[in-house]
């Protein structure tokens, strides 16, 4: 099992206003539900958001934007990193200043 990836040799899962770029699971040894990628958001409004049973993790890379998390709503730029706890809802959108917001994220077991 390879434990490793180089990002130049995924190719990016598009969407209407999001692009996901996988790379870690469980085909290079992640276990219980681990995850990582990277995330481009496009969309200037909640459009799309997750309720997980795990916990989910984020750091913003570049960009700026904002999330919601439950009931808070907070300002998204490089350097931030936030924790959605199980059960919450989450999204993200971007600010109209800027063309995308990409973040890196991770999936984890409680």
């Amino acid at each position: 099992m390879q434990i490793f990836i180089n990002q130049a040799d995924i190719s990016p899962v598009k969407f209407e206003e999001y692009e996901y770029i996988p790379l870690l699971n469980e085909e290079n040894g992640c276990q219980a539900g681990c995850r990582t990628g990277l995330l481009m958001y496009t969309q200037l409004e909640y459009k799309q958001g997750g309720v997980h049973e795990d916990q989910e993790g984020f750091y913003v890379l570049e960009g700026t934007g904002k999330a919601i998390v439950g009931e808070n709503e907070f300002l998204l730029s490089p350097g931030v990193c936030f924790i959605v706890p199980p059960g919450l809802y989450h999204a993200i959108k971007r600010d109209a200043e800027c063309d995308f917001i990409k973040l890196f994220f991770f999936h984890a077991a409680v």
